[in-house]
């Protein structure tokens, strides 16, 4: 099983910046597609980035060009720079791993983090 810790949410102003970490253990996550989701007050979880194992990156289009991934797999952790915050990016904001391989359509494995806070204040 994998654990992931998050770290780096905050307060931040419109048109600032926050860098959230995402540390796994318990296992390589190389081999896995990793990311951020994030849910606000009232609505359903939504993807915000992924990277696979392949290094191809997905990301929701309310975020594109203001948000970067990048995965260290040497170090088993994945960072989301985000710049030009919005107060519409606030949220808990949730680090994900899950197997590629699937079985029946689902990856065999999957772990979230415990999220963590990011306030864009207007």
């Amino acid at each position: 099983q994998v654990q992931l810790v998050e770290s780096g949410g905050g307060l931040v102003q419109a048109g600032g910046s926050l860098r959230l970490s995402c540390a796994a253990s318990g296992r390589s996550v190389s081999l896995s597609t990793i990311g951020w989701y994030r849910q606000a007050p009232g609505k359903q979880r939504e993807l915000v980035a992924t990277a696979s194992s392949g290094g191809s990156t997905n990301y929701a289009d309310s975020v594109k060009g203001r948000f970067t991934l990048s995965r260290d797999n040497a170090k088993n952790m994945v960072i989301l720079q985000m710049n030009s915050l919005k107060p519409e990016d606030t949220a808990v904001y949730y680090c994900n791993a899950e197997a590629e391989r699937r079985l029946l359509g689902r990856p065999l494995w999957s772990s979230w983090g415990q999220g963590t806070q990011v306030t864009v204040s207007s």
